[in-house]
């Protein structure tokens, strides 16, 4: 076993100066002879004492003739009345002196002692973490290893990404029967890199691949290359592909390969930068590897816009396979993973679950089922069906019920009218989500009511007309209260803020309006974290047309408006049904109201 010596300069200033005291001690016992003051009191009556030296509690000096071959002595100091008095009874005697030099030791050697104990357990820790710790491990990689008993993920564990799976499954073939593809020359691409929104199940793929082919599993964090000093970054990447080299065939992964390799040349830093310094190396790395010593690479990232170009080029990271959310039947595929964790009721319906749950990733699928394992233990049920993944989905989605905020009757009647108008909108035009439930309890996110729409299939197209319809919708709320009130109030301000957005890339994105043209004002970027601050994005278009675009946004919004109080002034006598039935339960359900199930003729909106 290799074993790794590391030398400290304070260890061998520790050493100098035990081994100087020492030396003193030896040296100074042996050479200085001790003598009782009565002796000394003795020798100085007979002038045989010369070169005095007088201390506080000492005396010292040189005598004349030596004693017992020393022609140097020391003696304890004794109160000069005492020894006056002692002198004529003929009586020896001495001064007893304390241990100086355990004084000395002391006092010079303990501050040392605390001193490097503090080094050792607080500084040098802190520093290791800061990654500024001992010279000879500054530049090791952290890498966790695990092999396959540790990942205990395979692919029976991924669900949802069946596309990506099949790609995948040609490294897992390359590492168990290498010769299989090297036979006709051909290598398995260099890296793979694996793109996706937050919560997808990136770095549990990577730990499928590796559970599948049983071999060891390097896994690091890009944020984990960079360091306090230029250099230190670079030595990690070299210190880890060797380390991959000597346990090939092996797998690397790179989570968040955005902190690593975020594209060059942006920003104040030069040349020097860590960062750059260690993208470098990597680059290097990837190119002087070959991919037939069965070294595997991959990495993930949720930021592709902002890598650099030579790192995504062929021959680098060849593959990049994206991992996006779900669909119904891949949330219904995730589900049925995650439920064999809980003791779910024998009639729960995946597909249901996965009606009501649009727009999850696999973390959040996963997520809700604690959520409705936590509903059900509270209200004390043996198994958990499928009111608690409801209930789950609400909290998720609307935040926790605040029961216990009190809203004055008048301020409660205003927001089930409010809520009505959504439902009944939403249930009235065509090839809109079907309402799931309707409520005026408020919740955590500051809400004083939501409606809960539950999308029945997933949409990849949508039509201008549907966005028209969305946005009616979203009105709706404040067309009911003038309706009933004549007066409007602040509960649609999240409403217009919806509504605003889906006008404004109606026009400026999708090229929808007439009086525009189908020309894109604003660019959609390849994001997966959300879109660019409004006010930030660079515009390439006048003053004129963006003058125009305001008034095309008010027009959409003011259409929509009066196209939700023509609907709902129709509907008149659902909505101060609904709005007083919704006072009375606080929640509802369409099979509690039908007025709320969507209609099989539905009209166009005008009165």
């Amino acid at each position: 076993m290799k074993k790794n010596h590391q030398w400290n300069l304070s260890y061998f200033a520790i050493t100098f100066l035990v081994l100087a005291l020492a030396q003193l001690f030896f040296v100074e016992r042996h050479s200085v002879q001790s003598i009782p003051y009565s002796q000394f009191l003795q020798l100085v009556g007979e002038h045989k004492v010369s070169e005095l030296r007088v201390d506080k509690d000492q005396i010292s000096g040189k005598l004349q003739e030596p004693i017992d071959g020393h022609d140097l002595f020391t003696t304890v100091r004794v109160d000069p009345t005492l020894a006056a008095e002692l002198a004529p009874s003929g009586v020896g005697f001495s001064g007893v002196s304390e241990n100086t030099l355990l004084n000395g030791l002391l006092g010079w050697l303990l501050p040392f002692v605390m001193i490097m104990v503090l080094w050792q357990f607080l500084f040098r820790s802190m520093a290791e973490k800061q990654g500024i710790g001992g010279l000879m491990n500054i530049g090791k990689s952290r890498a966790k290893v695990s092999v396959e008993r540790d990942t205990g993920v395979t692919f029976a564990d991924v669900a949802g990404i069946d596309e990506a799976k099949a790609e995948l499954v040609e490294i897992v073939s390359f590492l168990k029967d290498k010769a299989k593809y090297t036979r006709l020359g051909a290598h398995i691409p260099k890296g793979t890199l694996l793109v996706g929104p937050p919560g997808t199940g990136k770095t549990l793929v990577a730990k499928a691949i590796a559970g599948e082919a049983g071999v060891p599993f390097f896994s690091i964090s890009g944020s984990a290359f960079v360091e306090m000093f230029v250099g230190i970054g670079a030595a990690r990447v070299r210190d880890l592909f060797e380390q991959a080299r000597q346990a090939a065939p092996c797998i690397i992964f790179i989570d968040e390969l955005d902190a690593l390799g975020k594209m060059r040349g942006v920003g104040a830093f030069g040349g020097n930068d860590e960062k750059e310094q260690t993208l470098n190396q990597l680059l290097a790395e990837l190119d002087g590897f070959d991919p037939r010593e069965g070294v595997v690479l991959l990495a993930a990232t949720n930021r592709p816009e902002i890598l650099d170009p030579a790192l995504l080029r062929a021959g680098r990271f060849d593959r990049q396979l994206v991992i996006d959310r779900p669909d119904r039947k891949g949330r219904q595929a995730i589900l049925t993973v995650h439920l064999k964790k809980i003791s779910v009721a024998h009639d729960i319906d995946c597909e249901r679950i996965a009606e009501i749950t649009t727009g999850f990733t696999g973390a959040d699928l996963a997520n809700l089922i604690n959520e409705a394992a936590i509903v059900a233990t509270r209200r004390g049920g043996q198994t958990v069906n499928l009111d608690d993944f409801t209930a789950a989905v609400e909290r998720i989605v609307a935040g926790v019920e605040r029961k216990s905020s009190l809203l004055r009757p008048d301020e409660r009647l205003v927001v089930a009218y409010h809520e009505m108008g959504h439902a009944l909108a939403a249930g009235t035009l065509p090839g809109m989500d079907p309402v799931h439930k309707v409520s005026i309890i408020p919740r955590s996110i500051g809400s004083l009511g939501y409606t809960l729409q539950r999308p029945t299939e997933d949409h990849f197209l949508i039509s201008c007309q549907m966005l028209k319809d969305r946005i009616a919708v979203l009105m709706a709320g404040r067309a009911a209260e003038f309706i009933v009130y004549g007066q409007i109030s602040t509960g649609a301000a999240d409403d217009l803020t919806r509504a605003t957005d889906i006008a404004r890339q109606l026009i400026t994105r999708f090229g929808m309006s007439a009086e525009l043209g189908q020309s894109v004002l604003e660019r959609q970027n390849p994001t997966y974290l959300g879109e660019h601050m409004a006010g930030f994005g660079q515009k390439d278009y006048s003053e004129q047309t963006a003058r125009e675009i305001d008034l095309g946004i008010r027009a959409l919004l003011e259409e929509a408006y009066n196209r939700a109080k023509a609907l709902l002034d129709s509907r008149r006598a659902d909505l101060d049904a609904g709005a007083r039935l919704l006072l009375e339960k606080e929640t509802l359900t369409p099979e509690e109201f039908p007025p709320l199930m969507p209609l099989k003729s539905a009209p166009d909106g005008s009165p």
